[in-house]
């Protein structure tokens, strides 16, 4: 399948990017260049210098948040609790620090990998939450500030989900945010079991 395109990534509607990701393949080779891939099932859209959620916020721009302001179509790499990484997409035009988190995929290709990576337990388990994903997929620091239109992370097209497959709701763990832990940025697919939470 075909990449994503830059200007899929730099359109100025961070909630449409959001939502269109879904049903998009996001795909890791391994150290063989096999490919580890699955199908993005829940993301949250995180918008910038307005959002109380995002680390942006107030147009923060530090060693860690840097990487926000590139241009979208980067990856954006951070180490949460002290224990795990999450996978987001930078989106916008440059200087404009918003992003998208890839919350859950549906494995695709290389299962046997993220089985080996994840240890024993259920598939539906393997990559519904975006620190079982990073660990699945084998994504660490050293993927920040990656091109996603390059070779060591991407994502490709996908299936096509129509709106009315798609859930909208809160995003998860962000109850410091104030009147934006409201916003319903967080979208999922319908009854998918991989998403990490259907509700």
């Amino acid at each position: 399948m075909q990449k994503l395109p830059r200007e899929f990534y730099t359109r100025p509607d961070t909630l449409q990017i959001a939502r269109d990701l879904l049903g998009k393949i996001l795909v890791v080779p391994n150290e063989t260049g096999e490919r580890i891939s699955g199908k993005i099932v829940e993301t949250e859209a995180y918008c910038g210098v307005e959002d109380k959620a995002a680390h942006s916020y107030g147009n923060r721009c530090t060693k860690r948040t840097e990487t926000m302001f590139a241009v979208g179509g980067t990856a954006y790499v951070t180490f949460i609790y002290g224990m795990y990484f999450q996978f987001n997409v930078v989106v916008g035009a440059v200087g404009t620090p918003q992003a998208c988190l890839i919350r859950a995929v549906e494995p695709l290709e290389k299962i046997e990998t993220m089985r080996t990576r994840r240890g024993a337990m259920k598939d539906t388990n393997l990559t519904s939450g975006p620190g079982k994903l990073c660990i699945a997929f084998g994504i660490d620091k050293a993927f920040n500030d990656e091109d996603l239109l390059g070779d060591k992370v991407w994502i490709e097209n996908g299936a096509k989900i129509n709106s009315d497959e798609i859930a909208a709701g809160k995003r998860i763990g962000i109850d410091y945010a104030e009147d934006y832990a409201e916003k319903p940025w967080r979208f999922r697919v319908k009854d998918n079991p991989f998403v990490s939470r259907n509700k």
